[in-house]
This record gives C-alpha cells, sequence and structure tokens, in this order.
C-alpha cells in the first residue's frame, strides 16, 4: 500500500474515532468507548506507515486538516451542529494552508 492509501486511512479511522467520542459520552458507554480506542488505535498505525517514507509535516498537515474537515461535515450531518461564519473561515483557510503546502512545496508524500 502506499503513503496515500495509508493517509487516507489514517483520517477515515480518526475521523470515526472522533465522532464516536461524542457518541461515547465521556467513556461512560463501553460500545462506543471501544470502538473509539480501536479506531484511533488503527488510525495512528496506518498514519505510521505512511510516515516510514513521507516527510511528517506534510502528511500531518492533511492528516489534521482532512480530519478538521470530516468531523465538522460529521457534526454537521449526525449532531444537527451548525458552524458560524467564522468556523467556516477558520476551515476555509485550513484547507487553503494544505493545498499551500501541497502545491507549492518541494515535499511530497511520493
Amino acid at each position: 500500500m502506499n503513503n496515500i492509501a495509508y493517509l487516507l486511512l489514517a483520517i477515515l479511522f480518526e475521523t470515526s474515532a472522533t465522532s464516536l467520542l461524542k457518541v461515547a459520552e465521556g467513556f461512560t458507554k463501553p460500545l462506543p468507548t471501544i470502538a473509539s480506542i480501536i479506531l484511533y488505535i488503527l488510525s495512528f498505525y496506518s498514519l505510521s506507515n505512511c510516515l516510514k517514507t513521507a516527510p511528517i509535516g506534510v502528511a500531518y498537515a492533511i492528516w489534521s486538516a482532512l480530519g478538521i474537515v470530516l468531523v465538522t461535515i460529521v457534526g454537521i450531518i449526525a449532531f444537527k451542529q451548525t458552524p458560524d461564519w467564522a468556523a467556516i473561515l477558520g476551515l476555509l483557510l485550513i484547507i487553503i494552508g494544505v493545498g499551500v503546502l501541497n502545491l507549492f512545496s518541494k515535499m511530497s508524500l511520493h
């Protein structure tokens, strides 16, 4: 598996784990708590495989930025949370920052 595949898996696992934290209600519900812990382990395992050859700064920037955006989307859809204009602007700036990093930096995931 290549760096991008590992990174995408890490992002999906982390987003799922973080979303389950809301459902786990402070680790008071066993099933979502256990599922969240397992998904975090899978996320870090996938991220660590990506980092065998990928630059840590680029991989972590993509991992965290896409995770933030996906968790926000989950919050909107699953938890009926509505981001205000400042949250939307902040998300756009994060996306732009990762875009600049990937488009103009000499560092690459390949």
